[in-house]
């Protein structure tokens, strides 16, 4: 939420240059206030886990979020998934003229398919076609970064023959500690992968509209933005909540599959020690972000998304 000081106190532009949320009482007595509509494309198989979490990550601020649960399909879903589906989600054939603030696109565990072999894929590329001119300023998670920057930018992932499995150190790149998304963050911080492909940092640096915030040394790029911020590509998990990893390396040995213990995950690597959470406060720090710079830069009225530049 912003800080109300005059427009005359000596440092407010100074901190206005600095992306620090302060606004003169002028502009403050007309502002209009509404709830950010904000809407979740949630291609995960834990449809009400993923849910939750990205639920508690938007809840986290005082601002108010009016959030549209969205679905690309049912065909690909699980049978008991369909009631919850179709009391709390709309098919996006049915949303895909209305406009949002903020939207969000979740990972899928498809990473080791070709784009153009997972089921919904063409229904997706509409999406995210649409979000150019639907949406303010879009997130997209792992499988869907991935996705966004093969789609947008035809850059390739490699699917690896390993999985990036674990709570990873990261580093900021940007040179300016006041970038809208990175504000409060330290110069290192944890974020939590799960995946079998990667994009590398090599082929994103070719791209001259995209850019590189934060990356890891072991995990790779994480955070890679538009200049303007309105696309925002992640290719780890903040979401995750403390059990999600330890759950995925439980059905994983359970089935047999070879899965090495997730990296820096438990207490001294050893998972009958428990879990050690490092992520949270950044996480948390990250979607705060994300939702005063949406709620600083989107129109009151969305009719007018149309009239602004990309």
């Amino acid at each position: 939420m912003p800080i109300l000081i005059p427009a005359n106190y000596p440092a407010y532009d100074v901190l206005r240059e600095k992306n620090v949320f302060v606004m003169n009482s002028d502009r403050a007595s007309i502002q209009d206030i509404r709830p950010l509509k904000i809407g979740v494309i949630n291609l995960m198989p834990t449809l009400e886990v993923t849910e939750t979490q990205l639920i508690k990550m938007l809840a986290n601020t005082p601002l108010q979020v009016d959030l549209h649960l969205i679905m690309m399909d049912t065909d690909y879903r699980k049978k008991e998934d369909l009631s919850h589906l179709n009391q709390f989600y709309k098919p996006y054939r049915e949303v895909k003229d209305e406009k949002f603030d903020g939207m969000i696109i979740t990972g899928a565990p498809v990473e080791k398919l070709a784009f153009e072999e997972v089921d919904y894929w063409d229904d997706l590329k509409q999406l995210m076609d649409d979000s150019k001119k639907n949406v303010f300023s879009t997130i997209h998670i792992c499988w869907a970064a991935q996705a966004g920057l093969y789609y947008h930018y035809n850059i390739e992932k490699t699917v690896l023959d390993h999985k990036i499995f674990g709570i990873y150190p990261h580093k900021l790149l940007h040179k300016d500690y006041y970038h809208p998304l990175t504000r409060g963050f330290d110069d290192r911080f944890f974020v939590p992968h799960s995946r079998h492909s990667q994009i590398y940092s090599e082929s994103i640096r070719k791209v001259e509209e995209l850019e590189i915030l934060a990356e890891s040394e072991q995990a790779g790029p994480h955070m890679i933005v538009t200049k303007n911020n309105r696309w925002i590509f992640l290719q780890g998990h903040w979401e995750y909540d403390r059990g999600t990893l330890l759950r995925e390396y439980d059905r994983d040995v359970a089935a047999g599959r070879a899965i090495g213990v997730p990296f820096n995950y438990f207490v001294e690597d050893e998972p009958a020690k428990g879990v050690e959470v490092t992520w949270k406060g950044h996480a948390n720090l990250f979607y705060a972000n994300w939702l005063n710079f949406v709620y600083q830069e989107t129109p009151y009225d969305l009719a007018d998304l149309d009239k602004l530049k990309w």
